[in-house]
């Protein structure tokens, strides 16, 4: 027994960072309900005692997950207001995004879409999770772009909500294209054709 409870009382036998790596391209490959705590070990290199003792329960574990998948949404807000206009910025931010799903070492799309792609009433707080993630970005394009309306870069006229959302949903878009196995080149000439949709700068003179 006391041997046991040397054992048990040790410090964790593995790296948490990548163990949770490994736990987000699980859960961004195959989704939340679908990926079993099983499946988890297998990919985190862990036991089930070991993942519940650093994350919690699977829930918990996939929370964190999304948080290193997103970023910090404070440094996504920042960047955005750094660059020159609004066009640069989501422009950016786009091009980002279409090689971010097509990445040789990593998931196909975005861990935001496919993980909740499949949703029952058991996964309600990871959905609601991943939908207040999306509005939070989704709302940082809309400030960008109500900024240059503001100093006249845009025009008053501009819909600011409603470009934020066609964004947004170019993004989402863009996921299910690169599941499909939709190459870069072509989410990049997508990208650049919706950012078409943000009027540029000389346009406002008319």
């Amino acid at each position: 027994m006391k041997e046991l409870r040397k054992k048990t009382g040790r410090p964790l036998s593995f790296d948490r960072a990548t163990a949770l790596e490994r736990a987000m391209h699980a859960f961004w490959r195959h989704g939340y309900e679908t990926t079993s705590v099983a499946a988890l070990t297998a990919a985190m290199g862990v036991t089930a005692p070991s993942l519940y003792a650093a994350f919690g329960d699977k829930q918990a574990l996939f929370l964190e997950a999304m948080r290193l998948y997103a970023g910090d949404t404070a440094a996504i807000g920042a960047a955005l207001d750094q660059a020159p206009s609004a066009h640069a910025a989501i422009g950016a931010m786009l091009a980002a995004s279409a090689r971010a799903f097509t990445g040789a070492a990593t998931p196909p799309g975005c861990l935001l879409a496919s993980a909740t792609a499949s949703g029952s009433p058991a996964s309600l707080p990871v959905q609601q999770a991943v939908t207040a993630v999306r509005r939070e970005i989704g709302e940082l394009v809309r400030r960008r772009i109500a900024a240059d309306i503001a100093s006249a870069a845009l025009p008053a006229s501009t819909d600011a909500q409603a470009l934020a959302d066609l964004f947004i949903g170019v993004i989402q878009g863009m996921s299910v294209l690169a599941r499909d196995g939709v190459p870069r080149e072509r989410l990049l000439a997508l990208a650049n054709q919706a950012l078409t949709a943000l009027p540029v700068h000389h346009q406002q003179s008319h």
